[in-house]
């Protein structure tokens, strides 16, 4: 370096060089600055209103509140298939359901290929440098039964399959080395296990049952890290039990007793089922989904807060965590839920139908590096699931794999206006407990909604059949958003709104044969 310094000098004089040398130095730090860590908390059957920011009238949520304020808000973030499977294949995808083809149960055969899952934002993370961990709740598997690319590939492989219900230990015994026995409080110790550096975890990797020791390694510290963490609350199969233990903590017990004559349930309730027999009927509710008993709806919602407040401490004791190990100025932080939830707006329980309260989701993009601008932004533009992984990938400073259908939101986060989609297309293909399928699109300010006949359809996964038949809904459904939030008032039979009504039929179509065949 000196004799080149020298060398230069001659020929061009000391100003100039001492110029040259200082952007050398410049730009040979610039390319030693460390990769952010990723840590992306994925909650279950968590609706958009959930959070004390977005309108719930009970549930307070001031440390997700606070990551909002310190990070990005998408106030229009939608989930396109709006069911724990394939909501999760989606993400670790990044392409639409219609595309990749991986259903809720076993009759899509819903196996994520080899190629798909090392195409997936942990696996490109994983090929880019980085620890990685996978944490809680699968609902898909990964190339086999066994999930071996997952195991093998995941520095740190600690879930269960399915619902891992409020005490997970008692449903998945791989849980039973966690000193905590709820679910939303072991699994941040599972977290914490996997980040620390120090001996005060030593006694969960002691413990981990011997099937799966050789998959629970911490975080190598000479290397940034990512943890996708993925609860299963507060889904209404895991929340019984619920402060029914000597040692559960306390809020899951009292919480919110002393407001919970403000919980509110949807105005006109009980209402009627939105729609006709033949498309979706009371009798074809799951018993945990039916809300027509108040008593039982209340209580329901009631756990649902709790198991909501318990996910904003969580949020709150890992932002802590990471400042206590010194992670804290360098981790950027996505949460988001895989859907939303009906708790009896349009007569319904559960989620798959595609009213908003089914498909709206809260989301948030935190990082230590947004600049005094970007802290506080909300963001209007329509963004869905898929966008998380390219987003996360391209926060991190890796390619996009070509194979994603999602896009960065980067540009959305960084400018002030950016071309984005217009529209997004929303869809449910799983056809069993009496759904049927749906095909949707979504504006700022319309949504159209068409079903399909339910009665060659039980047993059967079909992405593919509205497009190559071009087979007649049997029903269909047009709503001003603007004018009509809660999609109350269908439009599509109103001759004043045909032009509409066939310009959405149109885009329907154009966007279902446009996902099946882009990206190949």
């Amino acid at each position: 370096m000196k004799a080149l310094i020298k060398n230069i000098l001659k020929i061009t004089g000391y100003a100039f060089t001492v110029a040259i040398y200082l952007s050398f130095n410049t730009l040979l730090a610039s390319s030693k600055k460390p990769k952010p860590n990723v840590i992306f908390v994925f909650s279950d059957d968590q609706r958009f209103n959930s959070l004390s920011m977005t309108g719930d009238a009970v549930t307070k949520t001031p440390n997700i509140d606070q990551l909002a304020k310190e990070g990005v808000f998408f106030n229009n973030a939608y989930i396109t298939s709006p069911i724990c499977g394939p909501s999760r294949a989606n993400i670790f995808s990044g392409q639409w359901e219609r595309k990749n083809k991986i259903g809720f149960n076993y009759v899509s055969k819903n196996l994520i290929s080899e190629e798909t899952y090392q195409n997936s934002w942990l696996a490109q993370l994983k090929k880019a440098g980085y620890s990685t961990a996978f944490i809680g709740k699968s609902h898909t598997k990964i190339a086999d039964r066994k999930n071996t690319p997952l195991n093998k590939n995941t520095d740190f492989a600690y879930y269960g399959e399915g619902h891992l219900g409020f005490y997970p230990a008692r449903k998945h015994k791989q849980f039973s080395n966690l000193k905590n026995k709820t679910q939303i409080e072991g699994l941040l110790e599972a977290t914490k296990a996997y980040l620390t550096q120090d001996d005060s975890y030593d006694y969960f990797y002691k413990n981990a049952l011997p099937s799966i020791q050789n998959q629970l390694q911490k975080r190598d510290p000479k290397k940034p890290f990512s943890a996708w963490i993925n609860l299963n609350l507060p889904h209404a199969s895991s929340i019984g039990g619920m402060g029914s233990q000597a040692t559960d903590p306390e809020y899951y017990k009292t919480l919110y007793n002393d407001v919970k004559h403000q919980i509110e349930l949807p105005e006109g309730y009980p209402q009627d089922i939105s729609l006709p027999d033949n498309v979706y009927a009371t009798k074809d509710l799951m018993k945990y989904y039916v809300t027509s008993n108040k008593n039982r709806l209340l209580n329901e919602k009631l756990k649902m807060d709790r198991a909501v407040y318990a996910i904003d401490l969580m949020m709150g004791n890992l932002r802590a965590f990471l400042k206590e190990i010194g992670e804290d100025k360098n981790t950027i932080i996505v949460f988001c839920s895989d859907n939303g939830l009906f708790l009896g707006e349009h007569g319904l329980g559960g989620k798959t139908i595609l009213y908003d309260e089914s498909v709206h989701v809260p989301l948030v993009v935190y990082s230590p590096l947004f600049d005094k601008k970007t802290k506080g932004k909300v963001i209007d533009e329509l963004v869905v699931g898929q966008d998380i992984p390219a987003t996360i990938l391209d926060m991190c400073g890796i390619a996009v794999p070509k194979s994603y259908q999602g896009k960065s939101m980067l540009p959305l986060i960084e400018k002030n206006k950016t071309p984005w989609r217009e529209e997004i297309f929303l869809e449910n293909l799983f056809t069993d407990q009496g759904y049927p399928r749906q095909e949707g699109i979504r504006t700022k300010q319309y949504k159209y909604i068409r079903s399909f006949s339910k009665e060659n359809d039980r047993s059967k996964y079909l992405p593919e059949q509205s497009i190559k038949t071009k087979e007649a809904p049997i029903y269909e459904e047009l709503f001003d958003i603007l004018k009509d939030p809660k999609e109350q008032n269908n439009l599509a039979s109103i001759p004043k709104y045909k032009s509409e009504l066939d310009y959405f039929r149109k885009k329907c179509s154009e966007k279902a044969e446009e996902l099946l065949t882009s990206c190949d």
